[in-house]
């Protein structure tokens, strides 16, 4: 496949780590440290294959009702995680960004999350956005009440405003999601960013999708064609 095929912005809901965990007659929270392995392998290939912006749903704002043991695991498996992996972030160049209500997470962590940051924040290449503690409609409302502070009165909110304060404002148009596991639903994870982007469903469980799997997603989001409401025929003008 041609670097310029690969999406500019690739989103991933990264889903089945406990289900995966439970197959193989183990806690789920084994599921979830595979998972982190899996995510440092597609990293590499989202690199390799010339992705700019690579978005990853880490944790939602709905995940708070999960299991407490499971909930305090993901912290501390984070924090492990962000000091395991920023050496090897930093050293390929990688931008590390979080999005999401990071106050909502203990003082421990918040401090992981700003010093994993501003090591790599003079980088340049492939930005890793982790969504954690995020959610598409919290994320629309938080930008509505900041666009709202900045509104002249009579001034009416408009799209390129509320994208300005969204948690993404600084990312690529989203290209393509993907989301694993066998589930085809987006569950409240950039909504407003996935208005036009491509969708794609894959039955693997997160820690058995690899590299080949990432690439036929990109055949198929290569042969795509990407209308944004106009015809076929205005944009492939060729086409009688």
């Amino acid at each position: 496949m041609k670097a310029n095929e690969a999406p500019k912005h690739l989103a991933i809901i990264m889903d089945g780590n406990g289900r995966w965990a439970q197959l193989r007659n183990k806690k789920r929270t084994f599921g979830h440290k595979a998972g982190v392995e899996k995510t440092r392998e597609i990293v590499e290939a989202c690199a390799e294959k010339g992705v700019q912006s690579l978005t990853l749903f880490a944790f939602s704002s709905e995940n708070w009702s999960r299991p407490e043991e499971e909930v305090s695991y993901l912290m501390e498996l984070f924090i492990l995680a962000l000091k395991r992996e920023v050496k090897m972030l930093n050293k390929n160049n990688a931008q590390l960004k979080f999005i999401g209500n990071i106050a909502g997470f203990n003082s421990k962590l918040q401090k992981s999350i700003a010093d994993a940051e501003a090591q790599t924040s003079n980088n340049d290449g492939l930005q890793l956005n982790i969504a954690a503690n995020y959610g598409g409609r919290w994320d629309i409302v938080n930008a509505v009440n900041q666009a709202n502070k900045n509104l002249s009165q009579g001034e009416l909110l408009t799209e390129e405003l509320l994208d300005a304060e969204l948690t993404t404002k600084d990312l690529p148009p989203l290209d393509l999601m993907i989301r694993t596991g066998g589930e085809k639903r987006i569950s409240n994870f950039l909504i407003w960013q996935a208005a036009y982007a491509e969708l794609y469903f894959s039955d693997k469980l997160w820690p058995d999708f690899d590299s080949i799997e990432l690439e036929k997603s990109f055949v198929e989001y290569s042969q795509r064609q990407r209308r944004y409401g106009k015809t076929g025929e205005q944009i492939s003008p060729e086409t009688e």
